[in-house]
């Protein structure tokens, strides 16, 4: 069952077509993850969703119907952008949002204070939002933007200006509100947290979708013959040998596309032939940021739509 459906969705600013085009379908209970590059059309998309731009085609969906300003009402949305009044002091900030959504109450107020004390903000509820560093108040928008318990929840960036502590922490949150049967959609460019958090993907580059499906089947498709590797040693060697077909050094970890899949065992033959010390060899192993980096790092790659079909 799906959530919400985004259906053949475009968008134009004078001459720039910041969306074209776009379809993808959001399983309830799920976190999806909208990925790509800075300025490839992420937040426009999210904002069509959340119905602050109008798309000049296609339509979104809610459950069987066309989505209108109920919808606003049953989502907590984090812009990439924060939008925090600086000069009201934290816990009213927090009430104000949530009656905005039609929320109030000493229920709610109770439920703030617990979220501020999760996150160690419970004896700056009484400080003015200015006062606070920008990692705080970052912490701050997020409770707002839960603390109204929505059913959908629209991420943009959540984790920056966030250090690793917090940024776990919040993770945890998410993960536990996926429990509860929310449905999370979270927009970033920082593949490590899509690939550790999401459960269906779609790619956007350029205003188009260029992968769509569950992640595992993501994976699947595109780490056919993909070696991962951890060594030390030179490789060098192996520029221009017949059956590489691409290397791409991450720093930590390497990744070896060979030209056909037999010839996974003698690359692994050529690199101990050849005194490499090797800590890590994974086949038919590819992480999000390798796939990403295939699909969208050139910027020839525009209008490719590779689409993995929902099972």
């Amino acid at each position: 069952m799906y959530a919400l459906k985004v259906q053949n969705v475009t968008k134009t600013f004078g001459n720039l077509r910041a969306v074209d085009d776009v379809s993808f379908s959001i399983p309830e209970g799920s976190i999806f993850g909208l990925i790509g590059r800075n300025g490839a059309g992420k937040t426009t998309t999210i904002r069509m969703m959340m119905n602050i731009y109008l798309p000049d085609s296609g339509e979104i969906v809610l459950q069987g119907s066309k989505i209108g300003q109920e919808f606003k009402d049953m989502v907590g949305y984090l812009p990439e952008e924060r939008g925090l009044y600086r000069k009201m002091k934290v816990l009213e900030t927090l009430l104000f949002f949530s009656e905005l959504k039609g929320k109030k109450g000493k229920g709610l107020e109770k439920r703030a204070n617990e979220l501020l004390e999760k996150f160690q903000l419970i004896d700056r509820r009484n400080s003015k939002v200015e006062d606070l560093s920008k990692g705080n108040q970052q912490k701050i928008q997020f409770i707002a933007t839960i603390l109204h318990e929505p059913e959908f929840i629209i991420l943009d960036e959540p984790f920056s200006g966030l250090d690793p502590i917090n940024t776990n922490l919040l993770k945890e949150i998410i993960l536990d509100l996926k429990k509860q049967g929310k449905v999370i959609i979270f927009s970033t460019h920082l593949m490590d947290f899509a690939e550790k958090m999401c459960d269906h993907i779609a790619m956007i580059d350029k205003g188009k979708i260029i992968m769509n499906g569950s992640l595992p089947e993501i994976k699947s498709k595109y780490s056919q013959r993909n070696v991962s590797i951890n060594y030390s040693g030179d490789i060098s060697f192996l520029k221009g040998n017949p059956i590489i077909e691409k290397i791409a050094d991450y720093g930590n970890s390497t990744g070896i596309k060979v030209k056909e899949p037999q010839d996974v065992q003698q690359l692994l033959k050529i690199l101990v032939n050849n005194n490499i010390s090797i800590s890590k060899f994974n086949a038919n192993e590819i992480t999000l940021q390798e796939i990403f980096i295939e699909l969208a790092g050139d910027e020839i790659v525009t209008n490719t739509y590779s689409e993995v079909k929902h099972v």
